[in-house]
């Protein structure tokens, strides 16, 4: 069974008193909190060396980053390295983000470098994918959705995928006002499941952690995570306000 996981993911939001101020929030919710869940973190780049350091004394909450570069070192100003992320104690890091796919053009045989190198340094990915609102109107998402997966993680071997996350973030249901009903969610998750089945067998495809990403929220949570292929969420705004974000991770 794949392992349960609530990621925060805190986009470019917050000044460095006001993240401070929310980690520690969060530290204080504690029993809150579901025990049986993975509880990640992964704030604003400027904050990791801080938040490294205030975690080691709450290291139920674990380190993730929003991007890294797929190089270790080099001329490459402003990129930071998954060497560089793993120095700051960070342990997830999520790759291929629609907003870094749309704005910043990413591709996916630039997101496979870079989910090849995080995997080198013992980092685990977490792989994101889906689908703006033309390509689910057109009624060819699934196709666009797997070709994704395709082009990265099924380039991968069962040992390297084994080490992976997926997060499935329908683009149209993100910050628009329409929501992916818990069925629409769970569609594309069993799609993926099934296709990791065909291709690397039933123990490595049961143990992939397959997330949710699309603007999951105390009010749609438990529907959502109820979802037999549903193993968490990558939460956005709702993981910005402390009770929110733990009740999140108790509604399984």
């Amino acid at each position: 069974m794949a392992k349960k996981l609530i990621i925060g993911n805190w986009k470019m939001n917050l000044d460095y008193a006001e993240a401070k101020s929310l980690l520690q929030e969060i530290a204080k919710l504690k029993d809150d909190f579901n025990s049986d869940a993975e509880i990640v973190v992964c704030p604003p780049m400027p904050y990791l060396s801080v938040f490294h350091e205030l975690l080691k004394s709450n290291d139920w909450i674990k380190l993730g980053a929003q991007n890294t570069f797929s190089q270790n070192a080099g001329a490459y100003t402003g990129e930071t390295s998954p060497t560089q992320l793993k120095s700051l104690g960070v342990e997830y890091v999520i790759v291929g983000h629609s907003e870094r796919r749309d704005y910043f053009e990413e591709d996916n045989k630039f997101l496979l470098q870079k989910v090849k190198a995080l995997l080198k340094e013992g980092l685990t990915p977490i792989f994101c994918c889906g689908e703006q609102l033309q390509v689910r109107k057109s009624n060819v998402f699934k196709e666009f959705v797997m070709k994704q997966i395709e082009d990265v993680v099924f380039t991968l071997s069962a040992e390297e995928v084994s080490k992976i996350i997926i997060a499935y973030e329908p683009i149209w249901a993100i910050g628009t006002g329409k929501t992916a009903t818990a069925a629409e969610a769970q569609e594309i998750h069993k799609l993926i499941r099934l296709r990791l089945e065909k291709n690397y067998g039933e123990k490595v495809s049961k143990a992939i952690p397959l997330l949710y990403g699309g603007s999951m929220k105390p009010d749609n949570a438990n529907e959502l995570l109820a979802q037999t292929d549903i193993d968490g969420g990558l939460i956005g705004g709702a993981s910005l306000e402390a009770e929110a974000f733990a009740k999140i991770s108790m509604l399984y």
